[in-house]
């Protein structure tokens, strides 16, 4: 028998019941893939995370990820929410060190102000193949979109920096805020195009180019996630690569803004690194907050 310690962390804000939440367990080690499944499937969120210690020098600590229904990779929110718990846990102070997720060995860093924010250095940027007409039909038909309600500067395009979503543009908030998915149809397509996110999205006219957005996953048994690092990570990179936002060709910030018409309203800041007016890397930073913690005995 061991005692496990359970967070319940809202990442990307500092009010409790807000932002994204994510179940932690801050001392995994011992746990099976069959039991990490079921205490993700107990917590309900759309991620929980489980921290590991390191299994050689090349790591500081290895993380995994569930939602209730299978594992997952790598997720921002869930990381942001570790890594919190974590330093809380541990009351460190500002630093570096590198994680073990399932697509790699990547930096997080941990600075310690008035509270902490974490800095998650996300993985490879991927564009895909913009879709065909047909594709992009079934697409919007699901969203219950039309080709009117898309801006134009945005194609529909599958990008990854580790966990891949469709990044959907659309002109209107109102629109945004209005859309209810046909949550089969989604799950389909999703089996058809290997992607199980939806972000769709509108820009807003401010300097720092904040955007609003909502994210659905089905497929992984996540009708609407709250606030999405992997969804306003990638989007980033894709703002950069269709020279939809003005930059200083070296560095791209902005602020993206998600989960309000679920009341889950979160923070999500993107730094994105770009060369020869390319993106290469992605970071993604928000603070957290912890709403609860308990112990299990298993």
């Amino acid at each position: 028998m061991k005692t496990y310690t359970i967070y319940q962390v809202d990442a990307f804000t500092t009010e409790k019941f807000k932002g994204n939440p994510a179940g932690v367990v801050t001392n995994a080690d011992g746990l099976s893939e069959q039991t990490m499944q079921k205490i993700a499937r107990e917590l309900n969120n759309s991620e929980t995370a489980f921290i590991f210690a390191p299994e050689d020098s090349s790591h500081d600590v290895k993380l995994r990820y569930f939602t209730p229904t299978t594992e997952v990779p790598s997720c921002g929110h869930a990381t942001i929410a570790a890594h919190y718990a974590r330093a809380v846990e541990k009351q460190l102070r500002s630093c570096q060190l590198i994680q073990k997720i399932g697509i790699g060995l990547l930096p997080v860093d941990i600075i310690k102000a008035k509270d902490y924010i974490i800095w998650m250095t996300q993985g490879k940027i991927e564009f895909s193949e913009l879709f065909s007409a047909t594709e992009e039909k079934q697409l919007l038909t699901a969203l219950g979109l039309t080709k009117a309600d898309m801006d134009p500067r945005c194609p529909a395009q599958i990008v990854s920096t580790g966990h891949s979503k469709v990044m959907i543009g659309i002109k209107s908030r109102a629109k945004l805020n209005a859309l209810s998915p046909d949550m089969g149809m989604l799950r389909n397509f999703s089996a058809q195009i290997a992607c199980n996110g939806y972000f769709v999205f509108t820009l807003d006219d401010t300097p720092e180019i904040v955007t609003h957005g909502r994210m659905f996953a089905p497929a992984i048994g996540i009708e609407e996630d709250p606030v999405t690092g992997n969804a306003n990570g990638p989007l980033g990179a894709y703002l950069v690569k269709h020279k939809i936002v003005k930059h200083d060709h070296s560095m791209f910030v902005f602020t993206g803004i998600q989960g309000e018409t679920i009341l889950r309203e979160g923070t999500v800041h993107v730094k994105v690194k770009i060369q020869n007016n390319e993106p290469t890397q992605v970071q993604i930073g928000g603070t957290a907050v912890i709403a609860f913690k308990t112990q299990i005995t298993l």
